[in-house]
């Protein structure tokens, strides 16, 4: 599958698990976590987009940066019982391959730039 399909369904699963959360945190922690979980996607669309290997590196870097704090959001979301630890762990996990998957295409994209 697609690294940004791996990541588009990371971002509806957060969309998902976010929906009940209580109204208060409308504007704070579901709407940060909902935005870092689709920037993931968001930026690696871009990176595609990008004809220069350079821009496309540096929008992978960004959608890493996402990423990362996408599991921040989600491990406080863990800690004050916004959302289940299992399917926090699940979710972790998923973040986990998917960073992976994008540190291979920057170092595949490095690699063209020798």
């Amino acid at each position: 599958m697609p690294i940004w399909k791996k990541a588009m369904e990371i971002a509806e699963t957060i969309h998902k698990s976010t929906e009940k959360l209580p109204r208060k945190e409308d504007y704070g922690f579901t709407s940060q976590i909902r935005s870092a979980a689709l920037s993931i996607s968001a930026n690696i669309a871009e990176a595609f987009g990008r004809s220069h290997t350079l821009d496309k590196i540096n929008f992978y870097y960004i959608a890493r940066g996402s990423l990362t704090e996408t599991q921040s959001h989600l491990e406080y979301g863990k800690r004050v019982g916004y959302v289940d630890g299992i399917r926090a762990e699940e979710l972790d996990n998923s973040l986990n391959q998917l960073y992976n998957d994008i540190n291979k295409v920057i170092l595949a994209l490095k690699n063209l730039e020798k």
